[in-house]
């Protein structure tokens, strides 16, 4: 990947006063390295925000700070949870002439009938998969084509992944980046119970012995009472 090109500038401001830089669209950042002494510097947020797009954390980027160059990768980017706006960068130089590690995320590409036709769902197992390369020769990103998976349990190991050349990957090549999975079915509705309306008997409940079906006591006079009535 071709490297990517950012204006800098060294930065006198620091502390609380770094809000105030913020607010007129500067991007505080710290350069550090293995063979460079600590860099404060600024840049145009908007520039930066469209440069990492491009780079991520694995695309080489050519720092231009007051007329020197820095080779660096994104090391770490601090973004304000609510608004979303990039707060702080730091930058990681490195030697162009060494090889360095990273971990390179993963990226899904192409179609599976499978998924298209609802037989089975997607699971990616993996995000991301650790290389090693020099700066120059670190992809962007390493992509799964999933057009071939055509059955439930059809998967895609490392070992089966395309790798860009000059790349050595060092995540266990037998581990599964993809699979197909069966789709869950869908949990049962619960049966309608019928309730009954007001002042119809249940039927089988207890206790609705001598009852009409409006609820009223039948009135039965007791064999000692119908003796005594006769008599009289």
């Amino acid at each position: 990947m071709k490297a990517l090109q950012l204006e800098a500038k060294k930065r006198e401001i620091r502390g609380r006063k770094v809000k105030n830089l913020r607010s007129e669209g500067v991007l505080p950042a710290t350069v550090y390295g293995d063979t460079t002494d600590p860099l404060t510097i600024q840049v145009a947020r908007d520039e930066f925000d469209r440069i990492y797009k491009q780079s991520g954390e694995t695309g080489l980027i050519n720092l231009m700070v007051d007329g020197g160059e820095h080779p660096v990768l994104v090391k770490n980017v601090q973004i304000d949870p609510v608004s979303g706006i990039s707060l702080h960068v730091e930058f990681h130089q490195v030697n162009l002439k060494e090889k360095i590690r990273a971990n390179v995320p993963v990226e899904v590409t192409g179609q599976s009938q499978t998924i298209k036709e609802k037989v089975g769902t997607l699971l990616q197992l993996l995000n991301e998969i650790e290389v090693e390369a020099l700066p120059s020769d670190l992809p962007d990103r390493i992509e799964v084509d999933i057009s071939k998976l055509v059955a439930v349990g059809d998967h895609i190991l490392i070992k089966e992944l395309v790798m860009p050349e000059k790349v050595a990957v060092l995540t266990d090549p037998e581990i599964m980046v993809v699979k197909i999975g069966e789709l869950l079915a869908p949990e049962p509705e619960p049966e309608q119970v019928a309730v009954p309306a007001e002042g119809e008997a249940v039927v089988g409940e207890p206790g609705e012995e001598g009852k009409t079906e409006q609820g009223s006591q039948v009135n039965e006079e007791s064999p000692e009472k119908s003796e005594t009535s006769k008599k009289e």
